[in-house]
């Protein structure tokens, strides 16, 4: 068995996940297609406009197929959703090769699960639900109710897919399967060897680096940041652009910016084009 990093590009201009069921479907595809193409996920992240994930199959094109076929999934549940066509069709991906040695592994684990407390989603990559954040080390895991117990229109309704799901995989309360449920966390776990040395990856990982050396400054560019912002003004708003919205909706769509950017005050402002103390009064409401 061999290991792989797997990375998509930054989608210019459009989100993957406009909202929670867009997230929930995702994670869903996740373990869905890990069976059907034959790899193993290791760990993984979910993005606003990209993905990470560490694999284990046989070779290089069992990684692509993966990414290839949850690509496809999802751009097919979010042409259904949005009547977008072709949403990732351009999105490049990476592949990269992993080897256990000299500690590679450990620091492509670390470096995905630190993607959202790199953009200032949260604190620790435990606390980042969309993706395996809180698998590792976790003493007190999700609770959730066995596939083999639902029926099978009621699994199809949850995971929108006909394919079948292993009797052994869990479902949370809100519909998504849980992670550690797909994942080999005895594997992983015992790849760090203690939760001390895994906090040591997460704590040194390039993306902490970044983090610290950026001073909690916004990771996304500007250009990608507004046309996101325009993006969810279609999707929760069914408008255009930011003009003529109400104070509650540049409330949510802020809150909505903050969370899959962590976009600070000053990217708002210069994005938004409201003055810094309207905006700070605004922030205020979050």
């Amino acid at each position: 068995m061999r290991f792989f990093m797997i990375t998509t590009d930054h989608l210019c201009g459009r989100i993957w996940f406009r909202d929670g069921d867009d997230f929930r479907a995702a994670m869903n595809y996740v373990a869905i297609v890990a069976v059907l193409a034959g790899v193993k996920i290791v760990a993984f992240v979910l993005m606003s406009n990209h993905v990470h994930f560490v694999v284990a199959c046989g070779d290089e094109a069992r990684a692509r197929a993966f990414i290839d076929r949850f690509k496809g999934k999802y751009g097919l549940y979010f042409w259904h959703k949005y009547h977008v066509q072709g949403l990732l069709r351009s999105n490049n991906v990476d592949i990269r090769p992993l080897t256990a040695q000299d500690e590679g592994l450990e620091r492509a684990i670390a470096y995905v699960q630190m993607n959202p407390v790199a953009a200032g989603l949260c604190q620790h990559a435990s606390l980042y639900p969309w993706g395996s954040g809180n698998v590792f080390f976790n003493l007190n895991p999700e609770k959730g109710r066995a596939v083999k117990d639902c029926s099978v229109r009621t699994l199809r309704s949850i995971l929108h897919c006909r394919e079948k799901v292993p009797s052994s995989f869990v479902l949370r309360d809100d519909g998504v399967l849980l992670p550690y449920s797909y994942i080999s966390v005895s594997f992983v776990e015992n790849l760090f060897r203690s939760s001390k040395r895994y906090n040591f990856f997460l704590a040194t990982s390039s993306k902490a680096r970044a983090r610290l050396e950026k001073d909690a400054a916004p990771v996304f560019l500007d250009k990608n940041v507004l046309a996101a912002a325009i993006d969810l003004c279609r999707s929760l708003f069914d408008r255009n652009d930011l003009s003529g919205l109400s104070r509650k909706q540049l409330v949510t769509l802020l809150e909505q910016l903050r969370y899959r950017f962590g976009s600070n005050i000053e990217q708002l402002v210069r994005i938004t084009g409201i003055p810094y103390p309207e905006m700070s009064e605004l922030l205020e409401e979050l």
